[in-house]
């Protein structure tokens, strides 16, 4: 499998591999778990897959991620995130997926279907990267640092919409604010990341709230600097594989009133340690 650098600190392009056929493929998976340990998070274009097809792949990494938000294409486990003239997208932030999960997805997939003819890149970041070009002495302080992480702060905007709450109350009950350390290391490489994000952390559990506020906005920043970054323009067929221990992620909302959909899966992991 060949992999072509996409940017400086993560991302990569990976040509000529076809993931119609990857479900049951061992060395596949491994390869392709091998590299994002290598680029964290890696582009396949031109790839016309079902949905069926897509699950198929995504279950060949381990058992799949619900999400309690999203519809699902007909009798498969894949998600459907639209975005449209009457329900644009509300998500801006940079996040990590489903943070708020005691278990969080470890890998994410994606699958371009309605892509617009302009606008709607998506942003990467390395909060590992972040992570390494921290001093030691901040590394052990944050390492000692928990932080809080909740559904009902990252859906906030759809919950304060009429009937949101009532159409959400199963995830909040399902979903209440968990606990986890605020340097994560990866269960695959050992490798060391910050892991927190603006769209789903509330505060960090050791410190008073201002102290708490100030470090989250020092880290927030510090990861999505912009030489550790990668970004995607969306081309039809595009499937896009992250690593969520070791990165972040941010829409750019600039396609509005335009349609687009993706198919979306999510692998999931073990508690963050």
């Amino acid at each position: 499998m060949k992999c072509t650098r996409a940017a400086g600190a993560l991302g990569a392009f990976v040509q000529d591999l076809d993931l119609a056929d990857a479900g049951a493929n061992t060395a596949l998976h491994d390869e392709i778990q091998a590299a994002l340990h290598d680029w964290q998070v890696l582009f396949f274009p031109r790839q016309s897959i079902s949905a069926e097809a897509l699950e198929a792949f995504a279950r060949g990494f381990g058992e799949l991620e619900d999400h309690p938000a999203y519809p699902k294409v007909n009798n498969t486990a894949v998600q459907v995130l639209a975005s449209t003239p009457e329900a644009p997208s509300k998500i801006e932030l940079w996040h990590s997926d489903m943070t708020f999960s005691q278990t969080p997805p470890l890998l994410t997939i994606v699958h371009g279907k309605t892509i617009p003819p302009y606008g709607g890149d998506t942003l990467w970041s390395s909060a590992a990267a972040a992570y390494d070009a921290l001093s030691p002495a901040m590394q052990a302080f944050l390492s000692e640092l928990t932080a809080e992480h909740d559904f009902a702060h990252g859906f906030r905007e759809s919950l304060a919409e009429p009937g949101g709450r009532e159409r959400l109350q199963s995830a909040l009950d399902a979903n209440p604010p968990v606990i986890h350390p605020l340097v994560r290391t990866h269960p695959g490489s050992g490798r060391r990341a910050i892991y927190v994000n603006p769209l789903f952390t509330t505060r960090i559990v050791e410190l008073q709230a201002d102290e708490s506020a100030a470090l989250l906005d020092l880290l927030h920043g510090l990861c999505v600097a912009d030489e550790l970054t990668v970004r995607l323009d969306w081309q039809e067929d595009m499937v896009v594989v992250w690593d969520n221990a070791v990165t972040l992620h941010k829409p750019v909302n600039d396609f509005f009133p335009q349609h687009r959909k993706l198919h979306r899966l999510t692998v999931r992991g073990p508690a963050p340690v």
